[in-house]
């Protein structure tokens, strides 16, 4: 065995150097690990464990320095916690005993791997207060859309209530009135009406039954009464059949049996399909085919498909000025109407004409 005595100064000085190396090594190692393990919690941290998270390491860093504890707060004295960029703001700061910045460690390297670790704690912070951030816009985002789509259901109720109620108007008040013309007019029984040449009573018939006919199609185009008494599947049915007597050749497919929908759903589902036969009249270039099909899908959906085999939106004649920019709304109401109660709208366009498909979930 060698005695202490029995060393040179040369292997002296190599044992000193030795030991100075393991004390740096080890130095090092745990810088490392410090910043390895604050870094990776750090990564991991969520809004609802960020300060617990950024505590544990401050009480690392203590601990690292010497220091039987820290404390972080908002504000207050210790080594200030940067937000990442150069615009000097502080999120946070860590009471580590005396020590009032970074300047105050003694040792280079430690004071660096501090900089590092309370650099990635501003990270953190910074990344979960963009992330809670985003998440409060996001939140009011949906809040916002849903009264949204509360306000244009309160609308499109409010608007079928007094569609309701002007075509009930116009039916119990001036349709009667001009029926009653009309029928006074085919008599000529009242008094100076059998003086008028036969030529002329029978042009005032004509004016007086053309009168009947279009406040008929204003009432039944305002809320028909076919959709109050007798359903969706009548209504569509004759729509349809208004299409065909303008040369339009219409195919209505409906459910074996009849379905059960709401007021306000078949209202909806109603709307879109007067839009887009509407579009139709505009928009096909002239009669051409057209389907229409209530079906109730798998059981979970129900859908309206409402297509064409006209012309198709790339005629140029449908693709310019008013007429597309009047098309565009029509389309842009009939997907309000459909969000509005819980389901949405497909419209597809091409050469060989235009599908509309509206689609609602029956839980919905």
């Amino acid at each position: 065995m060698i005695s202490a005595s029995s060393l040179l100064p040369a292997e002296i000085e190599t044992v000193a150097e030795l030991r100075e190396l393991y004390r740096a090594a080890e130095s090092r190692a745990a810088r490392l690990r410090l910043l390895s393990a604050g870094g990776h919690a750090l990564a991991l941290a969520e809004p609802a464990t960020i300060w617990a998270v950024v505590q544990d390491c401050a009480e690392r860093l203590a601990y690292f320095l010497g220091h039987a504890r820290a404390e972080v707060s908002l504000d207050g004295k210790g080594l200030p916690i940067p937000r990442p960029g150069q615009d000097g703001v502080v999120l946070g700061r860590i009471a580590i005993g005396s020590l009032a910045g970074l300047e105050d460690i003694a040792d280079s390297e430690d004071r660096e791997a501090a900089r590092l670790l309370v650099e990635l704690i501003g990270i953190a912070l910074d990344r979960v207060n963009r992330e809670d951030e985003r998440t409060r816009i996001l939140a009011a985002l949906r809040e916002r859309e849903q009264r949204l789509e509360w306000l244009v259901g309160t609308i499109f109720s409010a608007q079928e209530d007094e569609r309701r109620r002007v075509s009930q108007e116009l039916h119990d008040g001036v349709a009667q009135t001009a029926t009653a013309l009309l029928r006074l007019l085919e008599g000529s029984s009242a008094a100076g009406l059998a003086d008028l040449p036969g030529a002329e009573r029978a042009r005032l018939a004509g004016i007086a039954r053309d009168l009947v006919r279009e406040l008929r199609a204003i009432i039944g185009g305002l809320r028909p009464t076919l959709l109050d008494d007798l359903g969706l599947e009548a209504a569509l049915r004759a729509l349809g059949e208004t299409l065909e007597q303008d040369g339009f050749a219409v195919t209505v497919t409906l459910p074996d049996t009849a379905l059960d929908w709401p007021a306000h759903v078949e209202s909806a589902l109603f709307r879109v399909a007067q839009e887009a036969v509407a579009n139709i009249r505009k928009h096909a270039g002239g009669p051409c085919g057209v389907e229409v099909a209530l079906a109730a899908g798998d059981g979970v959906t129900r859908q309206l498909t409402v297509r064409d085999f006209g012309r198709g939106p790339n005629d140029a004649a449908a693709s310019e000025g008013s007429e597309a920019e009047g098309n565009h709304v029509g389309i842009d109401v009939m997907r309000e109407r459909m969000a509005a109660i819980g389901g949405q709208l497909d419209w597809q366009g091409g050469t060989d004409g235009v599908t509309v498909i509206a689609t609602l979930a029956v839980e919905a």
